[in-house]
C-alpha cells in the first residue's frame, strides 16, 4: 500500500458518501470502495440485519475488522458513519489516506435521511439522531485532514469544494 495514496470520505449517514466517492473517484481516476457495501457482502445481509441479529458492539467490530482489513492504494473510499468510533481503523485509513470529512449541518441530514429504521445507521436504544451528531462531529474534526462543508451545496458544487481542497492539501495546504 503506498503512503497515502487513497482518499477517505467520513461523516454522518446521509452526508453523500457513496455519492460523492463514486463521483469524485471518476474525476481523479481513482478506485471506489464501499466499506458498508464491503460489509454487507461479507456477512450476506444488510448492515441493520446484521445489528439486530448480534447488536452494536459486534457490528463495531466487524466493521473495524473490515476496515483493518483493506490494502488499497489509488482509492476512494466511503466509509460507514461509525468508523470513527475504531481508533485502530482511523489510524489505519489515516496513514494511507488522505481523510476528508463531508459536514453536513444536522437540519439538511434529517430532511435526507427518511429511512432511519432501515439504513443500519448505528446508534445507541433511544438516541435520537441529533444526539449522535451532537456525538459524533467531534471525531470527526478530529480524524479530519479537510474538512468540506458542504451545507446546502449540490452534489457538482461540493464534489468541486473537495477536489479544490485535495489540490491544496496535496500541495501542503490543508485550509479549506
Amino acid at each position: 500500500m503506498t503512503l497515502r495514496s487513497n482518499i477517505t470520505l467520513i461523516g454522518m449517514p446521509g452526508a453523500g458518501k457513496s455519492t460523492l466517492g463514486i463521483l469524485l473517484a471518476k474525476a481523479l481516476a481513482k478506485d471506489f470502495v464501499d466499506t458498508d457495501v464491503l460489509i454487507q457482502q461479507r456477512q450476506g445481509c444488510t448492515l441493520q440485519a446484521y445489528q439486530k441479529a448480534h447488536g452494536l458492539e459486534a457490528f463495531a467490530q466487524l466493521e473495524a475488522e473490515v476496515v483493518g482489513a483493506l490494502t488499497l492504494d489509488n482509492t476512494v473510499i466511503s466509509t460507514g458513519g461509525s468508523v470513527v468510533y475504531s481508533r485502530e481503523a482511523m489510524s489505519r485509513l489515516a496513514a494511507h489516506s488522505v481523510v476528508v470529512f463531508i459536514d453536513v449541518p444536522l437540519d439538511v441530514l434529517q430532511q435526507r435521511i427518511h429511512n432511519m429504521e432501515s439504513r443500519g445507521i448505528v446508534q445507541k436504544p433511544g438516541q435520537s439522531f441529533e444526539l449522535l451528531f451532537q456525538e459524533r462531529w467531534p471525531l470527526y474534526e478530529a480524524a479530519a485532514d479537510i474538512r468540506i462543508e458542504a451545507d446546502h451545496h449540490a452534489m457538482d458544487a461540493v464534489l468541486a469544494l473537495m477536489i479544490d481542497a485535495l489540490s491544496k492539501n496535496h500541495q501542503g495546504t490543508a485550509d479549506v
